[in-house]
């Protein structure tokens, strides 16, 4: 029903189905400041590593966990 509604909006991706809304929700309190643990309690996620693909989304956070290039920058 999600993927037919969807559909007719005209709302295209790769995704389709109520898998958008659990990650759409995901995204938005990782953007908000919630940590992958309350995410994960939210969605009800077993095993935390179901929760980690979400981490990829924070970019500013990943900034801080880069090292710098060898080199320094060209």
């Amino acid at each position: 029903m999600v993927a037919r509604y969807l559909r007719l909006a005209g709302i295209g991706g790769v995704r389709k189905g109520a898998h958008v809304f659990r990650h759409t929700l995901a995204t938005d309190m990782l953007r908000g400041g919630a940590s992958l643990g309350e995410i994960g309690q939210m969605l009800r996620h077993s095993n935390p590593n179901s929760t980690a693909i979400y981490a990829k989304v924070d970019l500013e956070a990943l900034r801080s966990l880069a090292l710098p290039w060898p080199g320094g920058v060209s």
